[in-house]
């Protein structure tokens, strides 16, 4: 069967990538996140190493408590104690661990990673930790402009034409906004499952209309499957 490959990290990702060192201070991070309207930076060591993240969350403490103390119940309730309010440099305000991905990581997992660590972006590292680029949201995104034709090429080669080398000059394949839709008689009806789960595999597709049947049959009800959950 044909290996439909995932969008994989570097494919989306920002590279160079914007990083301030352990001793950047505050006002200049400040600046640096602002300047190139970014949510957060990696921090980086002398050799290039990312040791930790700032974002605009961890800058934000310094004016909220502006003028005063902050009470014990708030250090309690802040998991980070609220050292971002006498801290003076990246290496005072950082997160870290830094959450990272790899270039080679595929895009469900960067997406995961974001969503567990409630993170917008993620530095990208080679394999002794230093800054390849950043990965954003926004970029994960950038999957599903993909265009139609491009898309309806690619379901045509690497899935009907292998599954159903008999019958792929019957059946229709149709996409739009990124919605694969299927149509025609093919030979074994005990591909078609296969078929659909392929297709929400390749890049750009958001979901499957299968109306495949039989070709000694009368035409099947339609089944829907959509991307992130098998057909039904």
């Amino acid at each position: 069967m044909p290996v439909v490959a995932p969008h994989i990290v570097s494919d989306v990702m920002t590279a160079p990538a914007v990083a301030v060192g352990r001793d950047a201070l505050f006002k200049e991070i400040a600046r640096t996140l602002s300047e190139r309207r970014v949510s957060a930076v990696p921090v980086v060591s002398g050799e290039g190493r990312v040791v930790g993240v700032v974002s605009e969350a961890d800058l934000l403490p310094k004016e909220e408590f502006r003028g005063r103390v902050p009470t014990r119940f708030e250090r309690i309730r802040r998991r980070s104690g609220l050292t971002e309010v006498e801290g003076t440099t990246a290496g005072d305000v950082m997160n870290t661990p830094p959450v990272t991905v790899r270039p080679d990581d595929t895009l469900a997992r960067a997406a995961r990673l974001m969503a567990v660590h409630h993170v917008k972006r993620l530095p990208v590292v080679d394999e002794a930790d230093r800054l390849r680029g950043v990965v954003s949201r926004g970029d994960l995104l950038k999957v599903f402009l993909r265009p139609d034709e491009d898309i309806e090429e690619e379901v045509r080669r690497t899935v009907v034409s292998y599954l159903f080398p008999r019958s792929a000059h019957a059946i229709h394949v149709s996409v739009r906004d990124g919605i694969v839709t299927l149509r025609g008689p093919v030979h074994d009806t005990s591909l078609i499952w296969v078929a659909e789960r392929l297709i929400l595999g390749v890049e750009g597709v958001v979901g499957v209309e299968s109306q495949l049947a039989g070709e000694e049959s009368s035409p099947v009800r339609p089944c829907r499957g959509h991307f992130g959950r098998p057909a039904s």
